[in-house]
């Protein structure tokens, strides 16, 4: 019985696996992403469309809300979103001082912001008029709560972002981080104009 032939043996499978490009699937990702928190937020809007008119003998609208510090507190986010920007061109013209400053001031505007929602909310407790005490007042606080809590991990990501550009730079990691970040920033300032537009205003006028 002679012996089989040596057959050379051949790899058929690739070394390393194949990736599509960094960018681009973080950015889709991140796409993903916003598009997921839109729909969250529809959820909230829709619930508090339901229940806003839900009073239960309690307070409405126009006995609660301060509209100056509402408007104070609008002002910051939305002065916080055109500090971005300025972040944001300092880092495309690779000024990476201006950049880290212009950071820092938003961050300083969102921590203003937090603050205010902060005050409003332990206020409205104060006054019996807390989560449990009506369907209007739960979904309130549920969406503005809701938005307040992404605000608050945008700032703890915004001085994560911070110390990572301090320590490395403007690196290509860095500003990809930079530009999902800033997505997720303005995509809050666009939710909190309807939740002004919403909530507050057309509560004040019911």
């Amino acid at each position: 019985m002679s012996a089989m032939p040596d057959i050379p043996r051949t790899s058929f499978h690739l070394e390393e696996e194949p990736h599509p490009p960094e960018g681009g699937s973080t950015m889709l990702g991140f796409w993903v992403y916003l598009m997921s928190d839109c729909l969250i937020f529809a959820i909230l809007f829709a619930t508090y469309g339901v229940l806003g008119g839900n009073y239960a003998a309690g307070p409405a609208p126009s006995d609660l809300f301060e509209l100056e510090l509402v408007a104070i507190n609008t002002t910051f986010l939305l002065v916080s979103s055109i500090t971005f920007g300025f972040a944001m061109l300092s880092m495309m013209q690779d000024r990476l001082r201006s950049t880290l400053i212009w950071l820092a001031v938003t961050g300083a505007f969102g921590i203003g912001f937090l603050g205010i929602e902060l005050y409003e909310f332990l206020h409205l407790i104060h006054i019996g008029a807390g989560p449990q005490r009506s369907g209007f007042l739960s979904a309130f606080f549920l969406l503005v709560g809701t938005h307040g809590l992404h605000v608050f991990f945008g700032v703890i990501w915004l001085v994560t972002l911070m110390v990572q550009v301090t320590q490395r730079g403007l690196i290509g990691a860095n500003r990809r981080r930079l530009m999902c970040l800033s997505m997720f920033w303005h995509f809050l300032d666009v939710i909190w104009i309807g939740v002004f537009t919403f909530v507050y205003l057309l509560g004040m006028l019911q």
